[in-house]
């Protein structure tokens, strides 16, 4: 009953007041470690935030022999106790190069390749927590084949560690002086409307 009521606590604080919060960073780069049943891999992740809830994330991973890929994930953020610790979903595109096994039936043998161009469509959902300059996270990342690969889906776990290098703090001090000079730039001052008269 205890851990009903927390869940369904947790669930309508994060529809409710998920505008008051957003994520503690504005631009955070580190290593992400990926596992599914193919192996391992190891890569980069850069996380950007382009409006209140929502960033762009970039990934660069590698096995170092059969399999490297990229993706750009849009996610959208949710507090689920403060803006230090949010839970995350999103969706974005891959390409790269992976190996692909093909079944054969009617000789009971596997086919593999590697070196295959692959372009697909990847889901993600996530947890993370910013804690002393540094995003943690975990996450789930499913990946549908459009061509290249002979699987349709392949999943991924990762975990992240990332270094924030600008504080969302900092991003919106900018972002306002910016807004606050092209409305400077598009106002006339008054003794050049007297001139022009």
């Amino acid at each position: 009953m205890y851990k009903t009521g927390l869940v369904l606590f947790i669930c309508i604080q994060s529809f409710f007041i998920q505008d008051i919060f957003a994520q503690r960073y504005g631009s955070a780069l580190g290593l992400r470690i990926g596992n599914n049943s193919n192996g391992r891999t190891i890569g980069l992740s850069g996380q950007q935030r382009v409006f209140k809830q929502i960033t762009l994330e970039g990934i660069v991973q590698s096995d170092f022999d059969r399999n490297t890929t990229f993706h750009l994930l849009v996610e959208r953020h949710n507090p689920i106790i403060s803006k230090r610790f949010n839970y995350y979903l999103g969706a974005g595109v891959s390409s790269g190069w992976e190996e692909s096994f093909v079944k054969v039936p009617e000789s009971n043998q596997i086919i593999h390749t590697y070196g295959n161009p692959t372009t697909g469509v990847d889901l993600v959902g996530g947890i993370e927590m910013t804690l002393a300059n540094t995003v943690i996270s975990l996450d789930y990342k499913p990946n549908f084949n459009l061509s290249g690969r002979e699987e349709f889906y392949r999943s991924q776990v990762g975990i992240s560690a990332r270094i924030v290098l600008v504080k969302s703090k900092e991003q919106d001090k900018k972002r306002r002086k910016r807004e606050r000079e092209k409305r400077k730039k598009g106002r006339t001052p008054i003794f050049e409307t007297f001139k022009k008269k």
